[in-house]
């Protein structure tokens, strides 16, 4: 049954998945300046990416278990509210000591109102109209991802690093102003929430971020990293026996792991992603650092992945819709391999269109290829009960891939000169790895899979 109102319920579901969208890209050409503004280091500036990506990761599954038990309009004004509090408190912070933890209650807040936007949009429509909301709600996403770069880079430039976090507030206003003005309120369900689970995912990553990170900065497996990695690896284990004993009562249901291709599908995202989730933070560091680029022209510089994505893979999912999904993922990710690679070369002195961009568009053209195919692998790798959450799992499964690349790009950020260049490099080819590994991964998997209908 659809809504009384659509069409406001299409523009407080965009407004307040943008917070998301544009605070996890912008932060990116920041983080210069919140490292001399706070004297940080490499540590300190993975830190204040990961803190948000931490709970996001964690928690997203939860978000949506709750917005089914206790609201999904209820939830979403929360998030949003928390979201917004988290932002005033990210752009007040004195120190570290607060970013940090402000910080993670945005991620908090994202993780709670992401789910219930779309889920709330799902509800209401239906049909052909449906297709269309989506497609809006989703091209809007890809929108507020492309502008965020730029946006951001300038505020740095024009008011600091503090006013992209106040850009939040006007946005949050709106959407908790027009959800309650105008979103339906849906019905709830009885089950319990998977809180055991959700504290030890959490737990879990935390411990495997911190004991990367701490790899990463001291070039060495010191008794520290290794204390964090073996702690993070048991408390990962104890997440999957309590997930197993729950079994369809759990955030993530381990019966999903029957499926070949779902398997498959969550390694290439896991694989993809991080490569891509290492590079949007290493580019725009390297060109403000070692190429004297500007905030916003640094930011500039990322605009053509978000633009060719955004255009290109709307036109990739009628391929796959023709071909299947196994050609289109695995030469989707083979091609943005071969992006890593030309950025393997990159000379931040160079011009940056014979230097930056071909490596960057050809990469932004192998992921349009992946985004649209890998929506709906996803959806066909599972039965029907299991769509909503095998969604929630590959989202979840991308952003914990950037989550742990992000905790492994401090041996990069910590050089400087030359060295930084050279250290990028090498981030590179571990991009064309990862990316070729994922390629490898959809066409060992993906045989005889087909969009549903």
């Amino acid at each position: 049954m659809e809504t009384p109102h659509p069409r406001w319920t299409l523009v407080a579901t965009i407004l307040a998945s943008s917070l998301a969208f544009i605070d996890g890209s912008v932060i990116n050409v920041a983080l210069p300046a919140i490292g001399h503004s706070f004297n940080g280091t490499a540590a300190d500036l993975q830190w204040t990416i990961n803190a948000y990506l931490l709970p996001l990761s964690a928690l997203l599954l939860l978000g949506g278990a709750a917005g089914d038990h206790y609201g999904q309009r209820r939830l979403l004004v929360f998030g949003t509210t928390l979201f917004m509090l988290a932002s005033i408190a990210c752009a007040l912070a004195p120190s570290l000591g607060i970013l940090l933890p402000a910080r993670a209650l945005q991620g908090i807040g994202a993780a709670i109102l992401m789910p219930n936007s779309l889920a709330i949009l799902g509800g209401a429509f239906s049909g052909d109209a449906k297709g269309r909301a989506v497609g809006t709600w989703a091209a809007a996403g890809a929108i507020a991802g492309a502008i965020g770069p730029p946006l951001g880079g300038w505020l740095v430039e024009v008011a600091g690093w503090r006013s992209i976090f106040l850009l939040n507030v006007p946005v949050a206003l709106a959407t908790i102003a027009i959800a309650h003005r105008f979103v339906a309120v849906t019905p709830t369900a009885a089950q319990a929430l998977d809180w055991a689970g959700a504290a030890l995912a959490t737990i879990a990553l935390g411990l495997l971020t911190w004991a990367l990170t701490l790899w990463s900065n001291e070039y060495a497996v010191t008794t520290r990293a290794l204390v964090g990695l073996v702690a993070g690896s048991l408390v990962l284990a104890a997440f999957l026996a309590v997930e197993h004993r729950r079994g369809e009562r759990a955030m993530m249901p381990l019966a999903l792991f029957g499926s070949r291709a779902f398997v498959g599908l969550t390694v290439l995202t896991f694989l993809l992603y991080a490569a891509l989730g290492g590079l949007i933070v290493l580019v725009p560091y390297l060109l403000i650092e070692a190429g004297g680029y500007s905030p916003l022209y640094a930011g500039m510089a990322l605009l053509p992945i978000s633009l060719v994505i955004g255009l290109a893979s709307r036109m990739m999912g009628r391929v796959a819709e023709r071909t299947g999904l196994r050609w289109p993922l695995t030469l989707g990710a083979m091609v943005a391999g071969l992006g890593f690679l030309l950025l393997t070369r990159i000379d931040p002195q160079a011009s940056y269109w014979t230097s930056v961009l071909p490596g960057l568009l050809v990469m932004a053209i192998g992921m349009a290829g992946v985004v649209a195919p890998l929506t709906t692998g996803v959806l066909s790798s599972v039965d029907a009960r299991h769509t909503g959450t095998a969604s929630g799992f590959n989202s979840a499964v991308a952003r914990t891939g950037g989550l742990i690349a992000t905790a492994l790009v401090g041996a990069v950020i910590a050089q400087q000169g030359a060295g930084l260049v050279s250290a990028f490099h090498v981030a590179a080819w571990i991009g064309v790895a990862l990316a070729m590994a994922s390629g490898v991964a959809a066409f060992a998997t993906l045989r005889g899979i087909a969009r549903k209908s």
